[in-house]
């Protein structure tokens, strides 16, 4: 029993080893290029803007109750009305050429966001990037995150292309950009793919929201490619130039008999008052069946007025004055508009020539975006609370969706986890539910483990139960042999099984005699029966109360009817009359 308990308390510390390793933060994700997650030691591997522009400060602050991850920690916004910049450069840049490039993050939000940026810059690998900190003029290829404030309300997603034909660097912004989740106490996770085939997908919590190409150039705007021929600038539209289609009928005149002045309603000319209309009748009258409260006192209440209700003599036809009924005026024909016709004169609508652009170029792989030399958060917004956390940058879209299945979907089953659940109940339903996925996760050493476990539960059980049998069938079964005896040692523990089990067999032969009724019980083969099996203990004739000598106590005993009940491994007699 003591080890049972022992193998269920290592059960136990490992299920509680394994929900803790679940639910640890996680620190780094396989075939990221770079990965955050805030850890503790997070300013060894960012830096603050020392800028003068960028005044605000930034907090490592847990996520909003229930956590869902405990410890998990984010970079939070921690001032309001100020601008805040942090980055981190990467020791050697990434180049997604031929690759695509995929950004994520997750964002939470502590309060509501009425005004301000909580988007990331990608940094342009270049030798602007200042090792002292993000500056204002600080290169980004890629800007993406939420922006609200006023009519904005959007999930930005901005390229700076570098034209070839020009060399000048021009931001391209999607049209089509989705609306961001920005609840206070929620997190939301963002992800923009730029993919190999010069497509830009934006996800929002692992949901596809918009996709675009980099190549159409009604996606961005100006598009990433420019048009190959433009307006002349300096082509006018001459003096002479007609572009009105219609003009007035000059041969059109209002008739005689139009009058503008017409009310479009007048009075029924052919109605007439009904015989039952009542003009002298007021439309509401006292109730004569109301009565004054039996408590009203006209002293200090007044004079008591009974309820109006409607006048009865009403209800044919009317009361009061008695007014004709609007009808449409036959007359009525609005005001004049002159008839319109076809301009002789119209020559067309005016445009500028097309003239060759000379800063087209076309870009037949813009994904291709220049090598990434860090990643900046760069704000200013008017509300602080913006919690950052989980950045990553990757070449695969897959190693995103992996690392987001083991931090922002692990949190959020977590958080719900917790919120079905209240006190201890909760909190276990929730570590076990974090084993339980740690243990998917880690399927082969988990399963070797439990494997072991059980092996070891098994050969303890297979081992106790011989010596258990040994101990209450005196030896084992007859015939039983151990491998490696000689004949005689066999023999001789045969002789020794059969002279334990001569007792037994004599007990059970009294018990017979003694239930067939009135039978003298054998005091000397009861007695045999208790002295061989005296060694088993003291459980024998002192157990029943016989002073240890159960043949001389028995030798009296004459029962009409008797009951022994022999339990094998003592001598316990039970006599009743």
């Amino acid at each position: 029993r003591g080890s049972t308990r022992r193998q269920n308390r290592g059960v136990y510390m490992f299920a509680l080893a394994a929900a803790a390793s679940a639910a640890a933060p996680l620190e780094s994700v396989d075939g990221a290029a770079f990965f955050e997650p805030f850890s503790s030691d997070w300013e060894s591997r960012w830096l603050v803007s020392k800028d003068a522009d960028f005044q605000g400060t930034w907090i490592h602050e847990a996520y909003t109750e229930p956590e869902g991850t405990p410890g998990d920690k984010g970079l939070m916004v921690g001032n309001e009305a100020k601008k805040h910049a942090v980055s981190h450069l990467f020791k050697e840049p990434i180049d997604p050429k031929g690759t695509g490039l995929v950004v994520q993050y997750e964002l939470h939000m502590k309060k509501d966001l009425k005004c301000g940026g909580a988007y990331l810059k990608l940094l342009t690998a270049s030798e602007e990037l200042d090792h002292d900190g993000f500056k204002a003029e600080t290169p980004y290829t890629i800007m993406f995150g939420p922006d609200k404030c006023g009519g904005t309300n959007k999930v930005h997603f901005i390229l700076r292309h570098k034209s070839p034909a020009t060399g000048e660097w021009e931001e391209k912004h999607l049209k089509k950009a989705p609306t961001p989740l920005l609840a206070v106490g929620e997190t939301h996770l963002y992800t923009a793919i730029v993919g190999a085939d010069n497509t830009v997908t934006l996800l929002i919590d692992n949901e596809e929201k918009v996709k675009a190409s980099l190549l159409e150039s009604d996606d961005f705007t100006p598009p990433v490619n420019p048009p190959k021929e433009i307006d002349d600038p300096d082509d006018k539209k001459p003096d002479d130039w007609v572009d009105t289609a219609k003009i007035d009928d000059p041969e059109a005149s209002k008739p005689d008999d139009w009058d503008e002045e017409a009310p479009r309603l007048i009075e029924d000319p052919a109605a007439e008052r009904p015989d039952t209309w009542e003009p002298d009748e007021p439309l509401q009258i006292p109730d004569p069946t109301a009565e004054a409260p039996a408590d009203w006192d006209a002293d200090e209440d007044g004079e008591w007025e009974a309820p109006l209700v409607p006048n009865p003599k009403c209800k044919p036809s009317g009361c009061g004055e008695w007014k004709r009924p609007q009808v449409a005026n036959p007359a009525y024909k609005g005001k004049w508009v002159q008839a319109k016709i076809d301009n002789p004169a119209y020559v067309g609508k005016w445009a500028p020539r097309q003239i060759d652009n000379p800063a087209y170029y076309y870009d037949a792989a813009p994904h291709d975006v220049m090598p990434i030399g860090g990643v900046g958060i760069e704000l200013w917004t008017m509300q602080d609370g913006i919690l950052f956390d989980n950045i990553l940058v990757a070449t695969d879209p897959r190693v995103a969706e992996a690392a987001a299945e083991r931090t922002f979907s692990a949190r959020k089953a977590a958080a719900a986890r917790l919120e079905r659940g209240d006190g201890w109940l909760g909190a276990a339903s929730f570590y076990l539910s974090l084993a339980a996925e740690y243990a998917r996760e880690n399927a082969l050493p988990v399963g070797v483990a439990v494997c072991a476990v059980l092996a070891s539960i098994v050969l303890l059980c297979c081992c106790r139960a011989p010596a258990r049998a040994a101990e209450a069938g005196g030896g084992g079964v007859e015939g039983e042999e151990e491998e490696g005896e000689g004949e005689e040692e066999a023999a001789g523990r045969r002789r020794a099984r059969k002279s334990r089990a001569a007792p037994a067999e004599r007990r059970r032969t009294a018990a017979k005699r003694a239930r067939e009724g009135g039978v003298e019980a054998d005091s000397s083969e009861i007695g045999g029966a208790s002295a061989g099996s005296g060694a088993a203990g003291e459980g024998g004739g002192k157990a029943a109360g016989f002073g240890g000598h159960p043949d001389s106590a028995l030798e009296a005993v004459r029962l009409p009817r008797a009951r022994l009940e022999m339990w094998q491994g003592g001598a316990l007699f039970e006599a009743m009359g």
